[in-house]
């Protein structure tokens, strides 16, 4: 394909419908479908590129509609300004306020023009970041949603089978129902395998949180999100008291957040997740400054991901390098009807994502994807 300056003919931006093989609850909200706003950015020439978030009210305020008002706002400005990476990177510059209150929007935006700029080049998204190509491996998380202590006891040996020996456990309101959950590890050979929380913003203040991860009784290596977003000084006292990392996840929607923590760079871990971020190259910003901060990197994922997110996050998990702690995503039709590509991008045996086995990684843009 031309390599000429881009373009961009239009932009085509629908909802993504797909049903999940099972419902996913927590906390905050219990899905049985994707909720995903889907976006083509057309060049003149006819080349298609792709981009997907997930607009969630309880993480950045925003909905299928409201991404949908932003793509019409400034599609016409968008077609007109971007023509290159370049170009791409001064209109992120210049609209960061904007940004900063739709980034699920935004990142579908942001990876069709990466998609389009890569096709249009022939060289895959880590080429057109100026970013070594994709390679090795990548070992994921088992996510445990909040089910009966049985139906999780039943999920989790399914996940220890597969050989996952890191997991991420949802929280519920009911310690007694979370305890009978937690139990499902016991049998399992001490220091083989570990797990954290996910609170979604469960408790209502620092000391109810310390007490309701104490009455837990479990050593979890860290904790997401136990009381409501941006409570930073609160979080610090819950990680100083428990002994335990927090993981920020609402709390930290973008760059300028860092500089609000307080204490040691090892009370907490940030949950990067490209579509709540604001896109790849926010992501990689983010992921640049926290860092040189010393503070570590899970690379996240909204539940019903299609693989083209999947896809956007490896570039994301590559650039934390050894600052990564964890990995999430990559369920592929393990929890979706149907994927966006086929193969699916998704993890193997062990929880493990294999480039060699996946060449679409390798393809121009972020890959093939028909939504």
């Amino acid at each position: 394909m031309s390599s000429g300056e881009l373009r961009i003919d239009r932009f085509r931006f629908h909802e993504l419908k797909i049903p999940f093989t099972v419902a996913f609850r927590h906390a905050a909200a219990e899905r049985t479908e994707t909720e995903t706003a889907w976006i083509d950015a057309i060049a003149a020439d006819g080349t298609v590129g792709s981009g997907e978030s997930c607009p969630r009210p309880y993480v950045t305020g925003e909905t299928l509609a409201t991404a949908g008002e932003f793509v019409a706002r400034h599609e016409a400005d968008l077609r007109r300004q971007i023509t290159s990476v370049e170009t791409l990177r001064g209109w992120i510059a210049r609209h960061e306020q904007e940004i900063d209150a739709a980034p699920a929007a935004w990142c579908a935006l942001e990876l069709s023009v990466l998609d389009l700029l890569g096709k249009r080049a022939g060289v895959p998204v880590e080429t057109l970041l100026s970013m070594a190509p994709l390679s090795g491996t990548f070992r994921y998380t088992a996510v445990l949603g909040d089910a009966s202590p049985a139906a999780f006891q039943a999920m989790a040996e399914r996940y220890w089978r597969m050989g996952f020996r890191d997991f991420k456990v949802k929280l519920s309101d009911d310690t007694r129902r979370d305890r009978g959950k937690l139990a499902a590890f016991e049998n399992w050979p001490e220091g083989s395998f570990r797990a954290r929380a996910d609170a979604n913003n469960l408790w209502p203040d620092a000391e109810t949180a310390v007490a309701g991860l104490r009455n837990l009784g479990y050593p979890f290596f860290a904790v997401e999100e136990p009381i409501a977003r941006e409570q930073y000084a609160a979080l610090s006292r819950i990680s100083e008291a428990t002994a335990c990392p927090i993981i920020l996840d609402e709390s930290c929607v973008r760059r300028g957040q860092l500089r609000l923590l307080d204490g040691p760079s090892t009370r907490w871990l940030i949950n990067v997740r490209v579509s709540k971020m604001g896109g790849i190259i926010r992501s990689l910003e983010l992921i640049d400054e926290a860092r040189a901060r010393g503070i570590g990197i899970i690379v996240g994922a909204q539940v019903g991901e299609t693989s083209l997110l999947t896809r956007a996050a490896l570039t994301a998990a590559r650039a934390a390098g050894d600052a990564l702690v964890a990995q999430e995503g990559a369920f592929g039709t393990f929890l979706l009807e149907r994927d966006v590509c086929a193969p699916p991008l998704m993890f193997g045996a062990g929880g493990v994502l294999d480039t060699a086995a996946h060449p679409m990684l390798a393809a121009p843009g972020l890959g093939t994807f028909a939504a």
